[in-house]
């Protein structure tokens, strides 16, 4: 194996990586680990450098992101509760470097007695809403704030929207993010509001009448629509191939494109905020002769293959009554219909209309419908 760490001059956080993978390697042989300093766009972009530092495994950023633009500026990690650091923390490296534990600790029979992916990530994101009346209207302000702009709101920000003082907008801001509603960087700023990322990612939103955004996961960005009751129009890509995937939901009625897309929802056995846990697992594929592929090659998850109309109502479930009052309904309706929409394939699309019978297919077929409420043993 060999590393290289490409960095500009007197990065300052060179060191941090260092000790970081000193720490993992320790006396390993065969691991070759050299420093190069770039500093010209040029040798950024003909290095793979995406930032100060960027490691690159055998000649692969295992951090990479797509569309991320080669750069000479710092560049930031997010760690397992969705702060940002200077350096990959050890656990992404252990991973990276397929140093992890959990893969080897796992065995064939422990992997499949877990829960189904789907049910174990609705399992986890039961609690998608504070009950709280404070922190459910601080919440929602986070929300719409990341709806119309784009991007986190600032503390500021969220007193004026919340009418709350600094203190109390502060310690709120905790107490969501323990209950990982959202996460906050080390600084304390909010990086992550769930549907929302921060961070530009492979899941692109735009929303009708709002701003374009990025969503955590495909099934993030898939309840977007539902929770904002807007049309959107989702872009994304397939690991795979990086061959793109577009979502567009107007007035109730969704189309994939192509119409063979899938939505791969895989789980780690670890726990931890769902931004480390599954976040970066739960992709669109272009086809499920993709998304098998790709679940081959990662046999430590837990995975399972949802159609479009099983991804689209996990999405709902999970945000589609964020934004509603107490005591409203639970999950949000679909515009312009009154039943769960069905699906209709044309040729190189999928696409979903109101009404109609949604019994069809497999993965979440198999639980609750969307208005009704899921039993313990149903999540």
């Amino acid at each position: 194996m060999r590393l290289r760490i490409l960095h500009v001059p007197d990065c300052p956080n060179v060191a941090l990586l260092d000790e970081r993978l000193s720490d993992l390697l320790g006396e390993r042989p065969g691991i070759e680990v050299v420093r190069e300093v770039v500093d010209t766009g040029d040798d950024a972009a003909a290095a793979g450098m995406a930032g100060s530092p960027t490691l690159l495994v055998d000649g692969v950023d295992p951090f990479a992101e797509p569309g991320q633009a080669p750069s000479l500026s710092c560049r930031l990690y997010p760690d397992e509760t969705g702060r940002l650091d200077r350096a990959p923390s050890a656990a992404r490296l252990r991973r990276a470097l397929h140093l992890d534990p959990h893969p080897a600790a796992s065995s064939a029979e422990e992997i499949d007695a877990r829960p189904a992916p789907a049910t174990a990530v609705a399992r986890r994101r039961s609690k998608t809403a504070p009950s709280d009346p404070a922190e459910r209207r601080l919440h929602q302000a986070i929300l719409r704030a990341f709806a119309a702009g784009g991007r986190p709101p600032d503390p500021a920000e969220l007193g004026r929207h919340a009418a709350m003082d600094s203190t109390t907008v502060d310690d709120l801001l905790l107490r969501l993010h323990r209950d990982d509603l959202i996460r906050l960087d080390s600084a304390g700023a909010i990086a992550v509001a769930y549907p929302f990322a921060g961070m530009p990612g492979r899941h692109r939103v735009r929303i009708r009448g709002g701003a374009e955004v990025y969503a955590m996961c495909a099934v993030d960005a898939l309840g977007i629509s539902a929770m904002l009751d807007a049309d959107t129009t989702v872009t994304s890509t397939d690991p795979i191939g990086f061959e793109p995937i577009t979502v567009r939901t107007t007035d109730g009625h969704t189309t994939w494109s192509p119409g063979t897309a899938v939505v791969v929802v895989a789980t780690r056995a670890d726990e931890g905020p769902s931004a480390e846990y599954c976040c970066s697992t739960i992709n669109f594929f272009v086809s499920p002769r993709t998304a098998e592929t790709w679940t081959a090659a990662h046999p430590e998850l837990r995975a399972e293959i949802l159609d479009a109309e099983d991804g689209e109502r996990l999405g709902r479930r999970l945000f589609g009554s964020l934004l509603h009052d107490q005591g409203s309904a639970s999950v949000a309706p679909v515009p312009a219909s009154s039943s769960s929409p069905t699906t209709a394939r044309t040729g190189q699309e999928s696409v979903r209309q109101p009404g109609g019978d949604a019994s069809e297919g497999g993965g979440l077929g198999e639980h609750a419908s969307d208005d009704e409420p899921l039993a313990p043993d149903a999540v």
